[in-house]
């Protein structure tokens, strides 16, 4: 190797090279060599760029991955299986209370309830403590997908109409958030409606001839077995028009005033509270149910006459039959227990905020997100 020495007496090395090493060097430069990869690393300072010059390229750093349908699946599903179990004795008070007309009506009660406690302890002496838990299995089993896929499509209708606070406005953003949680209870009604019924059928499967009496069903496959064999299928969705009605002004209000009404009042410390979120999805679930509750005795009483002699014409016949025969509060009865009841559904909110906390250390769905 020798130098070359330039007019600014700066040395460059020349390089001496065969013709073969030459024809080598250049196969080599002609291969298509990829890039080195260049690793931009934040902690590095990098110095303004000079006047003129232009703006480096924006790095952008990725956002957290977003809470993923199956992700909803399971939270939701998780908190309200939970919570429903704790409250299960209260849900069979209620539905004994709420379908009392109808058990009645078969032969298998002997006489109506005077109240909740009334209803408690009957059915602790006639059928003993664990019967407070019938049909919670099934209920489990139907709950889990139920409320599981309410709050997963509530957050897809919500993210598909796509409404905002900050640019939308107040009334819109809180329409937004009625409608989404109706098209999501609605939805979810389609996959679930027969547990649904076949949870009425055994919470209200009263022995009240005691340890000798025998129920009308052992269990959820004979639900679906005696329902088919005497009705067929239409048996196993009695009542789902007006259920579709009353799952629609519910949920709603279920989720819509919750969403709409917890970024209101919940800021600052209250923001992340779990016991402030159980206090507001008590309130709110309780005006949810007051307001439908009509709707779902309706529905309910359609259900029990599936494999009965005697059966309702409609949600309208229904509903003029109960009123004339039983008077206007018979569409309420139960609704105290309801009360009661509602703590389960208050707890599922607020336990889903709390999971969402836990797996993803923020709130990424229900809860108020604008």
């Amino acid at each position: 190797m020798a130098a070359d020495k330039t007019s600014g007496g700066v040395l460059l090395p020349r390089f001496s090279f065969a013709s073969q090493s030459r024809s080598h060097l250049a196969a080599i430069t002609r291969r298509s060599v990829a890039p080195p990869e260049i690793i931009w690393r934040p902690s590095i300072s990098l110095p303004p760029p000079a006047h003129g010059a232009p703006p480096p390229p924006s790095v952008q750093a990725s956002a957290p991955a977003e809470k993923s349908f199956a992700a909803d699946l399971v939270l939701g599903g998780a908190s309200s299986a939970v919570s429903k179990t704790v409250a299960a004795p209260i849900e069979r008070v209620k539905m004994l209370l709420q379908n009392q007309g109808e058990l009645l009506r078969a032969g298998r009660l002997s006489a109506p309830y005077a109240g909740i406690g009334d209803c408690f302890r009957r059915t602790v002496r006639e059928e003993g403590v664990l019967s407070l838990w019938r049909g919670n299995a099934t209920n489990v089993i139907r709950y889990f997908p139920t409320q599981a896929l309410n709050f997963a499509f509530k957050d897809y209708f919500k993210s598909l109409l796509s409404f905002r606070r900050d640019r939308d406005g107040y009334w819109r953003w809180f329409a937004g958030n009625i409608a989404s949680g109706s098209a999501a209870g609605a939805t979810s009604l389609l996959f679930v409606y027969s547990l649904d019924y076949a949870r009425t059928r055994l919470t209200n499967d009263y022995r009240a001839a005691g340890a000798a009496g025998e129920r009308q069903f052992s269990g959820l496959a004979d639900v679906y077995r005696k329902t088919l064999r005497s009705d067929g299928i239409a048996g196993l969705y009695r009542g789902f028009n007006v259920s579709v009605v009353g799952i629609v002004v519910y949920r709603g209000l279920y989720f819509g005033m919750y969403d709409s009404i917890k970024p209101v009042l919940l800021t600052g410390k209250l923001q992340d509270s779990f016991l402030a979120s159980l206090a507001l999805g008590w309130v709110i679930t309780n005006g949810a149910n007051l307001a439908s509750y009509p709707l779902d005795t309706v529905r309910r009483r359609m259900m029990m006459t599936s494999g009965e002699a005697v059966k309702y014409k409609g949600a309208m016949d229904a509903f003029a039959q109960i009123v004339k025969n039983e008077g206007p509060k018979a569409l309420f009865k139960g609704a105290g227990a309801n009360v009661l009841r509602a703590i389960a559904g208050a707890g599922a909110l607020a336990g889903y905020d709390q999971l969402q906390l836990v797996f993803f250390g923020k709130k990424l769905g229900s809860g108020g997100s604008a």
